[in-house]
């Protein structure tokens, strides 16, 4: 099939996009890194690297290492900032005809409403902001935003007041069995969508030091050994929330696992890990997934969306 060929245009919520397949946070790097590998205006959107109202220097190293089925990474969200990203990552990516989502995080409410008041003179070029509510990999991890449904709703609510009319998506944590008691919350307080799902706690160790592998001691694991668990929580939550709108991420390595998280309930997917095994994975995922329309006559990606429920 060539192609050219495509389905309709993918939605999340009020926004349209031109394929339902995105490259996710903290894989994508801050600007255009894998412009050399693919036409980034063919992709759905990119969602860069979280940056917060101020620099962040992340963690110890080492802060990368492969596991079976994936990686566990404790960066710790390092970047500049968000002036600087506005200023110096922001016009690359528009220059390569992206559609760009910018993706904040804070340590607390008052420092996600600075991150998205800083966006504001930039949100004519954004097509959504995803608020990161669940990096486990900053101190405070494991009393993170997402495992807590009031703190998810106030900031929710802080960067909704912040950016009236800009798109809002909450990424949300694993980690927790409140996953869709919070992902009610934070809909109600003014999220556009929901993101799910981030990595999931994970710890390796050296046997020969008998130490962590890790910097920082754990992590978040990523890759195919968490595709499961990312499949269950956007089946649980489409099912508790029928008309919420959903970006699936998790362990999407083929065509088949974007497929099996739409199924489940995803508008759209996210590209994450795959994308350091081969830089061109997401173009190549997408391709995969026009194919498997095409060969089962598939008009739409609505006919997906949810069918396995």
């Amino acid at each position: 099939m060539p192609d050219s060929v495509a389905l309709p245009k993918a939605r999340v919520g009020g926004v349209e996009l031109p394929s339902p397949v995105l490259l996710a946070s903290g894989t994508a790097g801050h600007s255009d890194e894998l412009a050399a590998y693919m036409d980034l205006s063919a992709l759905g959107a990119v969602v860069v690297k979280s940056v917060a109202s101020f620099e962040w220097q992340g963690n110890p190293a080492p802060r990368l290492h492969a596991v079976s089925g994936g990686m566990i990474n404790a960066v710790g969200l390092q970047g500049r900032g968000v002036g600087d990203w506005t200023s110096q990552d922001l016009p690359r990516l528009r220059a390569r005809g992206a559609r760009v989502v910018a993706s904040i995080w804070g340590f607390r409410e008052s420092e996600y409403e600075a991150a998205a008041l800083a966006l504001n003179e930039v949100a004519a070029q954004l097509t959504a902001v995803e608020v990161n509510l669940s990096c486990p990999n900053v101190e405070h991890a494991r009393s993170m935003f997402a495992h807590d449904a009031a703190q998810s709703s106030r900031v929710i609510a802080a960067v909704r007041r912040a950016l009236p009319k800009t798109p809002i998506w909450a990424k949300l944590s694993p980690n927790t069995d409140r996953l869709v008691e919070v992902a009610g919350v934070v809909a109600s307080a003014g999220a556009d969508a929901l993101v799910l799902v981030n990595t999931v706690l994970g710890m390796a160790i050296d046997t020969d030091t008998r130490r962590p592998v890790l910097g920082n001691g754990g992590g978040g694991v990523s890759g195919a050994a968490i595709h499961a668990v990312a499949v269950r929580s956007v089946f649980d939550v489409r099912a508790a929330l029928r008309d919420v709108p959903i970006i699936g991420v998790g362990g999407v390595s083929h065509a088949n696992d974007a497929l099996e998280l739409m199924m489940a309930g995803a508008n759209a997917v996210q590209i994450g890990t795959a994308t350091f095994a081969d830089p061109r994975a997401a173009m190549k995922i997408q391709r995969g997934m026009l194919r498997w329309a095409h060969r089962r006559s598939v008009s739409s990606w609505e006919e997906i969306i949810g069918s396995a429920h």
